[in-house]
């Protein structure tokens, strides 16, 4: 079902990008559309609705299980996702802070839709910045929770109200490359969403306990 509504959702982005060509990479600038502000808050929405129903009801040691020595635990993952929170979105802040440049976005090869199927995509893998490595910063997994559930209120709460032009400022991520600043909120929802896909994995190996 979680799939299924992902799936929806990206082609809501998909047919966005075909009815206005502000999505695409080679697009004219200017205010978010309706269709772009409310394709962003349902992804922000339901991915954080998803992680919280994929870790409901887990014991301490379900949490701290490792597939290996080398994985992360489902509390690990946890945090990450609560620091990826920050990181991603003070780098949106941090671009948006540079002059604007419409001339870039002929830099820009993926799609808002592209953006979300690579960071979901499990296929490949991918090195965490060492800031944003699990190394117990948080006390519990709840406060891991909370602080993600602080930090995405707060997105949500910019992505409904900013009025700035999102498609003239950029930054460059190593999944995707250059990318603007609508699109990393994007990419903040669905980065969470590739470690909910990993939580999901860790559930499923065979030696996840019971309880």
């Amino acid at each position: 079902m979680k799939k299924l509504l992902l799936y929806l959702l990206v082609a809501g982005l998909a047919a966005t990008a075909q009815a206005r060509p502000g999505a695409s990479p080679d697009a004219p600038t200017g205010a978010l559309s309706a269709e772009e502000r409310a394709a962003a808050v349902a992804l922000l929405t339901q991915t954080r609705a998803d992680i919280l129903q994929s870790v409901r009801g887990l014991s301490a040691a379900q949490l701290a299980y490792r597939t290996a020595p080398a994985r992360w635990s489902i509390a690990e993952c946890l945090e990450h996702i609560a620091l990826a929170e920050t990181g991603i979105f003070q780098m949106q802040q941090t671009a948006m802070q540079a002059p604007a440049d419409p001339a870039r976005r002929a830099d820009i090869k993926v799609t808002d839709t592209q953006v979300v199927q690579r960071l979901t995509n499990r296929r490949g893998t991918a090195q965490s910045p060492e800031i944003l490595k699990p190394t117990g910063r948080f006390p519990t997994s709840e406060a891991a929770l909370e602080f993600f559930g602080a930090e995405r209120d707060k997105t949500l709460a910019y992505v409904r109200t900013v009025s700035d032009d999102l498609r003239v400022h950029y930054w460059q991520h190593p999944a995707t490359g250059p990318i603007d600043a609508y699109q990393t909120l994007l990419l903040l929802a669905a980065h969470s969403e590739r470690h909910r896909l990993q939580i999901e994995e860790v559930k499923a190996s065979p030696g996840f306990p019971k309880a």
